[in-house]
Parts: C-alpha cells; sequence; structure tokens
C-alpha cells in the first residue's frame, strides 16, 4: 500500500529571542526551505501502517492505515492506568507554561532565524501554569524500537490508529511538555542544536508533489525522499520524560488546541534543515492532508 503526506511549514522569528508561545500560525511568512507547497492531496493513498502485533488478519481500515480492532488488545485495568503508564510509554508530570521566552545565543541561519545552534536556559514561566500529568508513547508509530516510524498518514488517520488501541492524539501542549521537560528545554537533549542527537539537519530533498500523488512515480520519489532512522537508532535524542525521537525523525500529528484554523497541527519537525524544536508548532495542514514525512505518537 503507497504512502502519502506534506511537509510542515513553521514561521520565522525576526529577533534572537524566541517567544515560544506552543502554536506557530500559518498566518506567518514560512521559511523556503520549511516550505514545499501546498499540494492537493485528492486520489493520495494512505500509510499501510500495522498495528505493533502485526495482526493484519484482523486489521480493519482507517484511511490507509490498517489497525486491529478494540477486542483484539491486550485489556489493562483501569486501576492499573490509575498508578502507572503501559510498558510502551513513559508518565509526563508537572507544570505545562504556556508561553516561554527562550534567548538565542547563535543562529545557524542569520536571515531566516529557523535554526539556532545554542540557547541560553529559558527564562522562568511568568504565566499561569497547568498541571499535568499522562503517558505518551516511547516511540514514534508504531511506537517499536528499531523499526522505522509510520508516515504518510493524515491527521484523522492518526487519531483514529490511537484511538483504535485504546490512546489518543496528543495534544500541542501535552507534547510539548513531553518534549522539553521542566526546564523547558528547546531540543529535548538540551540548549545545543546537535545533529549527531538526533535524526535533523540533512539536505533539504525538494520533493515533486506531482510525483509523490501519482501512483505511478509514489514509489521512486518517496524511496528517493525517505530519510527515516529506524525509532531508538540514536540513544541520545531522548527527552527528559524518556520519550524519544521527538526532534526529527518525522513530524508528528497532535490536537491542535485552539482549533484554528483547523484542529490539526505539526510538531517536532523531521530530518531534514527545519526547526526541530519542542515549542514551534506548523497549523497549515487541514485534517486529511498527507505528504512524505509526516507521522505521529500517540498519548493517553
Amino acid at each position: 500500500m503507497r504512502k502519502i503526506g506534506f511537509l510542515a511549514c513553521g514561521a520565522v522569528a525576526a529577533t534572537g529571542i524566541v517567544l515560544s508561545a506552543h502554536s506557530t500560525h500559518a498566518a506567518n511568512p514560512p521559511s523556503v526551505v520549511e516550505s514545499a507547497g501546498h499540494a492537493s492531496s485528492k486520489g493520495a493513498k494512505g500509510s499501510g501502517a500495522l498495528l505493533p502485533n502485526g495482526n493484519v488478519d484482523a486489521a480493519l481500515s482507517l484511511g490507509g492505515i490498517k489497525v486491529v480492532g478494540a477486542a483484539e488488545l491486550p485489556h489493562t485495568s483501569g486501576a492499573e492506568h490509575a498508578s502507572s503508564c503501559p510498558s510502551d510509554m513513559v508518565e509526563v508530570e508537572g507544570e505545562y507554561c504556556p508561553y516561554v521566552v527562550q534567548p538565542c545565543k547563535r543562529w545557524m541561519d542569520p536571515k531566516t532565524h529557523m535554526r539556532c545552534a545554542e540557547f541560553a536556559p529559558s527564562l522562568p514561566c511568568h504565566m499561569k501554569t497547568t498541571h499535568k500529568k499522562f503517558c505518551v508513547d516511547k516511540y514514534e508509530w508504531p511506537n517499536e524500537v528499531g523499526k522505522k516510524p509510520e508516515y504518510m498518514a493524515s491527521w484523522r488517520e492518526a487519531k483514529g490508529a490511537c484511538e483504535i488501541v485504546g490512546k489518543r492524539l496528543c495534544t500541542d501542549s501535552e507534547w510539548t511538555m513531553a518534549c522539553e521537560g521542566e526546564e523547558h528545554l528547546p531540543y529535548p537533549y538540551g540548549l545545543k542544536r546537535d545533529s549527531e542527537a538526533c535524526n535533523i539537519d540533512r539536505a533539504y530533498g525538494f520533493p515533486d508533489p506531482r510525483k509523490v500523488y501519482d501512483e505511478e512515480t509514489q514509489a521512486a520519489e518517496l524511496a528517493r525522499l525517505d530519510g527515516r532512522e529506524p525509532s531508538g537508532n540514536r540513544p541520545a535524542c531522548v527527552s527528559p520524560y524518556g520519550a524519544h525521537d521527538m526532534a526529527g525523525n518525522v513530524d508528528e500529528w497532535v490536537v491542535n488546541e485552539t482549533g484554528e484554523p483547523y484542529n490539526s497541527g505539526l510538531k517536532g519537525g523531521y530530518w531534514g534543515p527545519v526547526k526541530t524544536r519542542c515549542r514551534p508548532m506548523t497549523v497549515a495542514h487541514e485534517e486529511t492532508f498527507r505528504y512524505y514525512q509526516i507521522g505521529f505518537r500517540c498519548c493517553q
């Protein structure tokens, strides 16, 4: 089953201070590198994602993502959930700050202010915080170490896949908190950008949307563009809470809590030369949109 999706575009900062709320709106001008243009997804097939147990015979299809029915899943009691997370998830608990100032000490690209080589420590939170406690997948879907994450899934397909396995898509604030930890780190691994720690900053592939969406050229174009690595391939790419690959590898769908302009948002960036930080969120793509670098993980 062939797979498709779309590249996320984020707004760029105009000064050396990144004022990092948890949302970056599409009204801001995207960087040339981050944007591949908004191609129509009509006729596009979904991803061939399978549940970790690979039970294809019992699978039902949500768009192109195949998932087994809820009856096939192991039962976990409410009491177990109240005390701990499932073994394939990590627990996140703390105070979420909706707006954090993160001063950049040195930009990699001074003209666009998209990638910061090194941040100073984030300034203290001066807004009302929200206490959160939840579980997040250790890895990107299908949440299995050693397997490449699935991609080319739409937000609706990602949402449905999480729900079938008794989970849900993370909200944007949950995803941010799981990535940055209590110190509000700009990168899950610290203050300095590190292309060795995570799968980021690879050369931009200049996708051809026509080839991505054309079934006759799709497979070859996706293979040319593919920069994914197996989940957990880089042990240093882990957040303070223990979630892996939250910067780079594949962009991840989340629930945009503002609902504007869509319920869908993208967090974390992908393997290319984009922001790949904890705070920025792309909100330019609607819920049925797919492209070559979009994946997801689930929360609970």
